[in-house]
């Protein structure tokens, strides 16, 4: 039997994800691996450096650093999330990661990526995070059209949402037979297919088959919502998330709601930690 944690993004949103982790390291659970996408990958690597706490701390102490993230870093360099700044001296001098407990750590942790020229999912073990390693991280985490392409080995990659936003089904063909999946919207919720079409088609002519996939996303996220369920009725499944809709926007940087949305994180999961106990005990 292996234990998986299966993370799905929405930028800010991650925060609720942040704090079930926390709470579930303070509670002492550990999956044998995770899946994360995009904001699932960049906050759940913490989980393998064993950095309980490290997430909300420098999403409020860099929440106002025009290095971090933000229009100027856009205009400038063409990602909304500083590449230099957010994935090199933040975690290498200012809230350092822990890459030796991360490489030391037996516990499996994989990327989704979406292929720029293909459209399709890519999926990546990352045993290290090294300069090379933290790219998938990187590329995990990057929205089309606030981010230039991440260009790894010859291929270029992109947000692993637009392709694979709740990747269970692809950790069990991995063996992983009880999933926790946490969620970033509320129980009932359905992605309706985006109003600006023609726009994201514009906007992403020189990329169509990611064009392609945001304007089909809805489809393949709905389809996996109901995935999930059904996984769940079967009892090989359990799903966090939020009561209600998150206060908190995607690129929202007030530090009193990213506290709020952690905080609720963390209460989801004392809500569930018998549950959670009881499916990785089976």
């Amino acid at each position: 039997m292996k234990k998986g944690l299966v993370l799905e993004g929405g930028g800010m949103r991650g925060m609720f994800s942040a704090g079930v982790m926390d709470e579930m390291m303070e509670q002492g659970i550990r999956p044998d691996g995770i899946i994360g996408v995009s904001a699932g990958a960049t906050f759940g690597c913490n989980y393998k450096s064993h950095q309980q706490g490290r997430v909300l701390r420098y999403n409020v102490r860099f929440r106002n650093d025009p290095r971090y993230m933000g229009l100027i870093s856009l205009i400038t360099t063409h990602n909304w999330v500083n590449v230099p700044f957010s994935y090199h001296k933040l975690p290498d001098e200012l809230e350092v990661f822990d890459t030796k407990t991360f490489a030391e750590d037996p516990m499996e942790f994989h990327v989704v990526c979406s292929d720029v020229d293909t459209g399709k999912a890519y999926y990546k073990r990352i045993d290290s995070l090294d300069n090379n390693e933290i790219e998938w991280i990187r590329a995990s985490a990057s929205l089309p059209i606030v981010s230039v392409p991440v260009e790894i080995d010859g291929n270029r990659y992109l947000d692993g949402g637009m392709t694979d936003s709740i990747p269970l089904r692809y950790f069990q063909e991995l063996g992983y037979d009880r999933n926790i999946v946490i969620l970033t919207q509320p129980k009932g919720f359905k992605k309706q297919q985006p109003s600006i079409i023609p726009l994201i088609k514009f906007l992403l002519r020189k990329t169509p088959k990611i064009a392609e996939c945001m304007v089909n996303r809805h489809i393949m996220y709905n389809e996996e919502l109901d995935y999930i369920s059904e996984q769940e009725q079967l009892g090989n499944t359990l799903l966090i998330y939020p009561e209600e809709e998150l206060p908190i926007g995607r690129i929202e940087q007030k530090k009193k709601k990213i506290e709020l949305v952690y905080d609720m994180g963390r209460q989801a999961c004392r809500d569930k930690i018998n549950e959670m106990k009881q499916l990785y005990e089976k």
